[in-house]
């Protein structure tokens, strides 16, 4: 066994990590587009609004991802909340995502997918959960 083997053994705390950051830094979009928080450069969304409901998936959907909590479902709703903004927002300004600004949508849809299929890792009511049953 190498040492880089023996890293392995570490997955479920690497995953858990990238769970949390990546929730935190989705909620921002939810903050902005709920709260205002921060200022967003093109304005508040109006209630009900694509915007507005992306904003209440960014928010309650980051915080459950952040929790770890129902973490499957909520990710695979969150990865499709991602390839729809892709495709609706960015793609057609521009087919290539570092020209139309949707990198990050790609990147946030892959890494929610990642959870759907591996859970969230270490440190999560999903887990704490699962150990009570």
């Amino acid at each position: 066994m190498t040492r880089l083997d023996s890293l392995s053994r570490y997955t479920p705390q690497a995953l858990a990590v990238l769970r949390i950051v990546t929730a935190i830094i989705f909620m921002l979009h939810g903050t902005q587009k709920l709260f205002g928080i921060p200022e967003p450069a093109h304005g508040m969304p109006e209630l009900f609004s694509l915007m507005w409901i992306g904003g209440v998936l960014e928010f309650v959907g980051g915080l459950f991802i952040l929790f770890g909590l129902f973490t499957r479902p909520v990710a695979f709703v969150l990865s499709g909340e991602m390839a729809v903004a892709y495709w609706m927002f960015h793609a057609p300004n521009n087919l290539f995502p570092t020209l139309n600004g949707g990198d990050a949508a790609i990147l946030y849809c892959f890494v929610f997918l990642l959870f759907f299929f591996t859970g969230p890792g270490a440190w999560s009511v999903d887990g704490r959960l699962k150990h009570k049953t």
